[in-house]
């Protein structure tokens, strides 16, 4: 499965906007990746071993919150997973 990281990340995995892994659900490809590329362990997930709050990843169009399994979800070799950090910020004028 392929997955997409976002800019601010990209620094972690060689520059790399995708990178492949395998796993039967997301966690397992989370893990995966954060095993190949253990420097996004931190930003991806607290102390804990939970997926960090600001953090949103998408399995192909889906957001995993709204999945009745979440991370659990099944995947497969043809899935994409997106990372999307949360942004916030600006200003009143």
């Amino acid at each position: 499965m392929k997955i997409h990281i976002p800019t601010p990340l990209r620094t972690y995995t060689g520059g790399q906007e995708t990178v492949t892994v395998s796993g039967t659900t997301v966690n397992g490809a989370l893990e995966q990746l954060t095993t190949t590329y253990p420097e996004l362990k931190s930003n991806l997930f607290t102390a804990d071993g939970k997926l960090r709050s600001f953090v949103n990843v998408y399995l192909n169009d889906d957001d995993i919150r709204y999945l009745p399994e979440k991370e659990a979800a099944p995947t497969n070799e043809n899935d994409e997973l997106t990372i999307i950090p949360s942004i916030a910020g600006g200003c009143c004028l």
